[in-house]
């Protein structure tokens, strides 16, 4: 693929690897990389040599920095149709049951959890580390918050939540609380997850894929039902663009807590 996705897959092993590809960006993702990831995750549904799937991001800085805010997106002028560009970048948002493992370098925050939210797990870099800024710049955790509350603790994804940028989430501390599966060496999250995936691609494939539906399962009527809220909460909630640029113009460049 072209712009801002790469995808690399491995005939022998079943893997395929899908790299968000924008590092001058911190891997944020803009309509065009939005298109590009729901047309991956479709065709990788009728690619019957990819049995299993590693996400990861470019670089080292960022896994992904969630929407790009210098993209704009044109609204339909009524709070009962907010286009959000990010909902359909996820794999089961795309009816792919094949499972996706998420290997995290550097940052993951926002918009992240869209993706990080539709994986199975997570293999993260010592220098990972996970927040959201929604509150921050006057705007509505909502779906974000949704996912994260399905990924770890309540106490701790309403902690990210609210804090904002002023604390981020250490990757040993996301490992204690179950938003990480595993630590790997430095520079060796993507190694490690994609050791992984092979594992579980060379299981026979309906048996994977059943279990990866019955997991979603087991979490998505309650899913679907927050969702549902979504919408009017963040047209009620958010800041007009412009007073939420003005802030965002303002952010700190450090200053924050890692816990």
């Amino acid at each position: 693929m072209s712009g801002g996705l790469r995808v690399d897959a491995d005939k022998e092993s079943g893997v395929a690897v899908v790299t968000l590809d924008r590092p001058a960006k911190l891997n944020a993702i803009d309509l065009p990389t939005a298109s590009e990831l729901a047309s991956c995750w479709r065709a990788l549904r009728f690619d019957g040599s990819v049995r299993a799937v590693v996400l990861t991001g470019a670089g080292e800085r960022a896994f992904c920095t969630g929407f790009d805010r210098d993209t704009e997106v044109p609204q339909p002028d009524s709070p009962y149709m907010v286009d959000d560009p990010l909902l359909r970048i996820g794999p089961k948002a795309n009816d792919l049951w094949k499972p996706v493992v998420a290997a995290v370098r550097g940052i993951a925050c926002g918009g992240a959890f869209y993706l990080l939210g539709e994986s199975e797990f997570i293999v993260a870099d010592p220098t990972a580390a996970f927040f959201d800024p929604h509150t921050t710049y006057g705007m509505v955790s909502a779906y974000e918050s949704v996912h994260a509350a399905h990924r770890m603790p309540y106490g701790e994804a309403a902690r990210m939540a609210l804090m904002g940028t002023a604390e981020r989430i250490s990757a040993r501390r996301a490992y204690e609380i179950g938003l990480v599966s595993e630590l790997a060496p430095p520079g060796g999250a993507l190694d490690a997850a994609v050791s992984c995936a092979a594992v579980i691609a060379s299981y026979p494939t309906t048996g994977v894929q059943g279990t990866v539906r019955a997991l979603w399962a087991a979490k998505e009527a309650t899913r679907s039902q927050a969702f549902a809220h979504a919408p009017s909460l963040i047209a009620l909630g958010n800041l007009p663009p412009e007073r939420q640029a003005e802030l965002f113009a303002r952010r700190r460049t450090g200053g924050y807590r890692v816990r």
